[in-house]
């Protein structure tokens, strides 16, 4: 007998699907089931063009995805939001995901101490020194790298963390099959190893521009606080900054020169409120509760 559980994951697999949509389906039948014994026609009520609403009757009863992207048969986890083992921090944003695609360590999906790092794909020249005297005590400390694997400066806070045998997770904006970029494929495979890559689009879903500021949320939402190294006026790094503060979560950042590109977003950031790094402790002091707790030889 096929499961809820089952249910939400097939869905989430389909052509067609979204986080909302699937806000919609469970709002009208938390079981799922009847979602199952809908035309193509009457799945249109949820907002569907007759495109995407054939394309998700196809999915559900003929192609059958989930039958192919080996979630079950290899060692891709797929956790849904009702699962126990979903991460409790995460579990708290407004927009969680309905289900998270999981390869690794699924201990660190609820590991307290963890810091998102994030930073412009161009960084400057001194960016990876500025990392090393910020981090490296944070790392050493135990607390585990949260980032995108993006170019750049999520690049320097995976690498350093597993530099210093440090937990580290990488947020996709594709699925497992589509590592995006792709000059980070052999990074991704080490992370697989030795840290967690999370996704929560389906193992075939390849890289579309929209999916990264979406996985943004999850970034800063399995973070105790969010590190902005660079960001110039217009980066993406500033929208893993509103998503943090949104989900009531501290922001930290580097200052930088006012003449500098590099620093014109995380200055501005630290004008209006962010908290300014200049060493380890300017974060480690202002989480106090985790750092402590879970530092303590009592």
């Amino acid at each position: 007998m096929i499961t809820f559980r089952s249910r939400l994951i097939q869905l989430h697999q389909c052509r067609g699907t979204d986080w909302k949509l699937l806000q919609s389906f469970l709002i009208f039948d938390p079981t799922l089931q009847s979602i199952y014994d809908m035309s193509a026609t009457q799945l249109k009520q949820f907002g569907l063009s007759s495109n995407l609403a054939g394309l998700l009757y196809e999915d559900l009863h003929i192609k059958k995805p989930w039958r192919i992207t080996h979630v079950k048969a290899g060692d891709i986890r797929a956790i849904t939001r009702f699962d126990e083992a979903y991460p409790e921090r995460l579990s708290h944003i407004y927009d969680a995901p309905w289900v998270i695609y999981c390869l690794g360590n699924l201990k660190l999906l609820n590991e307290k101490k963890s810091l998102s790092v994030v930073g412009s794909r161009y960084h400057s020249a001194n960016a990876g020194a500025m990392m090393k005297h910020i981090l490296t005590p944070i790392v050493s400390s135990g607390w585990t790298i949260v980032s995108g694997l993006a170019l750049g400066i999520d690049t320097l806070a995976h690498q350093l963390a597993l530099d210093h045998h440090a937990g580290t997770i990488a947020v996709l904006g594709s699925g497992f099959k589509h590592i995006y970029p792709k000059e980070n494929n052999m990074l991704a495979s080490i992370i697989a190893q030795n840290g967690l890559l999370l996704s929560e689009y389906p193992p075939d879903r390849r890289p579309e521009k929209h999916q990264f500021p979406e996985r943004n949320r999850i970034i800063s939402g399995l973070s105790a606080g969010t590190l902005i190294v660079e960001a110039r006026k217009r980066s993406g790094s500033l929208i893993t900054a509103d998503q943090a503060m949104e989900q009531g979560r501290d922001v930290f950042c580097l200052p930088g020169r006012i003449t500098d590109l590099h620093a014109e977003g995380t200055n501005r950031l630290i004008q209006q409120g962010a908290k300014l790094v200049m060493e380890a402790n300017d974060i480690l002091n202002e989480l106090p509760n985790i750092h402590e707790n879970q530092t303590s030889t009592i």
